[in-house]
């Protein structure tokens, strides 16, 4: 009987070592699934920042030469300005004197095509 106790002891020993064998196992399995999803993650985000970089680096590109560009755009508009008022200042006074003219002068004269008895 001894030995039937002692038989029946080494299997629940061995059951256990089994057991524990298994559990470790699952657990290697998990941390390799785990890292295989973590793996692709970081590679994915390292590209993404990459990429972005990249990206920053030709709009900074692109806007720096369209910056220089509404400078230009700026700098045109301004000195027509100036020789626009320029134009206006030299030519303000006979500009009123001609519209003031115009609407004081008036000379009464019937139309031409005003027909008398007709």
């Amino acid at each position: 009987m001894a030995s039937q106790s002692q038989g029946i002891q080494q299997l629940l020993q061995a059951e256990k070592r089994a057991a524990e064998k298994v559990s470790e196992a699952r657990k290697r399995k998990n941390r390799r699934l785990k890292q295989a999803k973590e793996e692709p993650q970081a590679e994915t985000e390292q590209y993404r920042l990459q990429r972005e970089k990249e990206f920053k680096a030709k709009e900074a590109a692109a806007l720096g030469s369209h910056g220089s560009c509404s400078t230009e755009v700026e700098k045109d508009t301004q000195e027509k300005m100036t020789i626009l008022q320029t134009y206006f200042r030299q030519n303000r006074d006979e500009v009123l004197d001609n519209l003031l003219a115009f609407v004081c002068d008036i000379r009464p004269e019937i139309h031409e095509n005003y027909r008398i008895n007709g």
